[in-house]
């Protein structure tokens, strides 16, 4: 049986919306990137989560990024384009 780790998820806006949930646990391979949650997260959550993760940005160890080759690290935030000034 492979390994697997719990990442901790936290949904901001629209992927809070898109999720139906603020936050949650995925079990993925100590190894994953930030490409394999998302395609984690497409799977689980569907059309309107693969939406809004086309244009989020993702928070992991207070680093902001789109490199979906970055690790993923024990916690990740999902962050979408906010509205406003």
């Amino acid at each position: 049986m492979a390994e697997t780790t719990g990442i901790e998820v936290r949904y901001f806006a629209a992927a809070a919306d898109a999720a139906g949930v603020e936050k949650e646990t995925v079990a993925l391979p100590p190894t994953a990137d930030l490409g394999a949650l998302k395609a984690a997260l497409v799977d689980r959550h569907g059309a309107e989560m693969a939406r809004v993760l086309s244009v989020a940005a993702f928070l992991v160890d207070s680093e902001l990024t789109r490199d979906l080759g970055r690790a993923a690290g024990p916690a990740v935030d999902v962050l979408p384009p906010f509205a406003g000034g």
